[in-house]
């Protein structure tokens, strides 16, 4: 097999990441791919964090606004998508760099999951849905720990994607999703990963997300999600149920005032970067970085340049 390369920066939500991978694809002649499960839906910009056109630097990036929020969209169609930019990267003779702090997602191409025995059963997921608004998304969630209880461990009952996902997988195969994401490490990578961890100080991280989410509803959160009810899009979509949309809805339909509002999606947030932190922690390939120390991007830069081949 050749060797491809391929430059992974991870991290929690708020540590750093988009800026890091910007300056060091500025360094490396790369492009980045996000690894992000919510910044593929066009007009869901403020909420998702979405790097702006002055930040990306003319840095091309790949996998961002490519479908509508009432599109369907899996971990296997991520998987399909972005192996083709990091095909098409390194066929231009670029570093591809994929960045983002969707777990799954940066599995899927690291580990090269093998998604292709299991076909999407679009019907099934309709009536997990509607079992979810019907009973609550507890209810499913306690259908995943009787079939998978591993996969119930990983899965927090707010992460209705992954766990009709998992309830999917189980049904279609009579095999639990853990068992099957176990097996499919056996099959070779195509890439030969270099994996950078973003940190910092929980402290410090949470802060970071708790001045993040007060930017958000400055710049215009609220309105973003008026203007996306006001196209139509179901509150129920799983994109429209993502961290700041459910909870701006929330506020929305009267459940709760703007400040509440606020503080919900600070808590979430924090939690989602706690489940996050525990994700990539059990990956001994990754090398972490304090987002925060001087020059850390230079540190970063040398030691991606040491393990290039």
């Amino acid at each position: 097999m050749s060797y491809k390369p391929l430059v992974v920066i991870i991290g929690p939500t708020a540590a750093g990441k988009t800026a890091v991978s910007v300056q060091c694809a500025q360094a490396l002649e790369g492009e980045i791919v996000s690894g992000d499960s919510m910044q593929v839906y066009r007009g869901m910009d403020i909420g998702t964090a979405k790097i702006t056109p002055y930040e990306k630097q003319n840095i091309p990036h790949h996998m961002i606004d490519i479908i509508n929020p009432d599109e369907e969209f899996s971990v296997a169609d991520f998987q399909e998508r972005a192996q083709s930019c990091i095909d098409n990267i390194l066929i231009r003779q670029k570093l591809p760099i994929l960045a983002g702090g969707t777990g799954l997602y940066i599995q899927a191409i690291v580990d090269n999951l093998d998604f292709t025995e299991i076909e999407i059963d679009w019907d099934f997921r309709n009536q997990l849905k509607a079992l979810a608004q019907e009973k609550g998304n507890a209810y499913l969630h306690q259908q995943l720990k009787n079939v998978d209880p591993q996969a119930a461990l990983k899965i927090h009952p707010n992460d209705l994607r992954r766990m009709i996902r998992a309830l999917e997988v189980f049904e279609k195969t009579g095999k639990p999703i853990s068992e099957f994401q176990k097996d499919s490490k056996q099959i070779p990578s195509p890439y030969s990963p270099i994996m950078i961890g973003i940190s910092m100080e929980r402290e410090v991280l949470y802060e970071r997300i708790n001045e993040r989410v007060e930017k958000m509803f400055e710049m215009g959160l609220e309105e973003e999600v008026k203007k996306l009810l006001s196209k139509g899009y179901d509150p129920s979509l799983i994109a429209m149920q993502g961290l700041g949309y459910k909870e701006v809805i929330s506020y929305l339909q009267g459940q709760y005032d703007l400040e509440e509002a606020k503080r919900v999606l600070k808590r979430d947030t924090r939690h989602f970067a706690k489940r996050q932190l525990t994700w990539f922690k059990r990956d001994e390939r990754i090398t972490w970085f304090n987002g925060l120390e001087n020059h850390v991007v230079d540190h970063i830069v040398l030691h991606i340049n040491d393990q290039l081949l």
